[in-house]
């Protein structure tokens, strides 16, 4: 089987599950719906899942893939409590500003996957991203520290090294 028909199935199967996920099951338009958006979303943008052939075990990578979906959320109920402490504490103690953090990640797909848990997580948001010199700039609510070195290891390595699991 090619790349690209194994990429459309794996994301018909993951749009498929999500729909469900999101909808009640219990009406039979819904899960028809799901179906044939599922098939449309996989026809249209399931070639760029799948890019090449992995050299490491797909169910290693399934397990990891878990893991980083535990992880980004607890990594999000963190953040939560933190901008929620910001919110109600009286004095507003933020000091908003962007930083840069690298990534070790070559492949489009992590680095998306990895701005984008970066973005959803509140408090932080990516800006920019220079893919020559792997840096991603981060919006941060209430910047910690201006060292890169630091600012990479509390933002971007929460994701990294499970990203590198699954895609690289």
């Amino acid at each position: 089987m090619k790349i690209e028909m194994k990429s459309r199935i794996v994301v018909f199967v993951l749009a498929y599950l999500v729909w469900l996920a999101l909808t009640h099951i219990g009406d039979i338009q819904e899960v028809i719906a799901g179906f044939i958006i599922s098939i449309v979303v996989a026809l249209i943008a399931g070639k760029f899942f799948i890019t090449t052939k992995k050299q490491k075990g797909t169910v290693r990578r399934i397990i990891a893939a878990v893991i980083y979906i535990f992880k980004f959320l607890w990594e999000m109920i963190k953040a939560n409590f933190h901008v929620a402490y910001i919110v109600i504490h009286p004095m507003l103690p933020i000091k908003p500003g962007i930083v840069k953090i690298r990534t070790r990640l070559s492949k489009d797909s992590a680095i998306t996957i990895l701005t984008n848990s970066i973005t959803l997580t509140p408090g932080t948001l990516t800006v920019d991203l220079n893919p020559d010199k792997k840096e991603i700039y981060v919006h941060c609510i209430d910047v910690i520290s201006a060292d890169v070195e630091e600012n990479t290891r509390n933002i971007g390595n929460r994701f990294e090294s499970i990203l590198t699991e699954v895609f690289e």
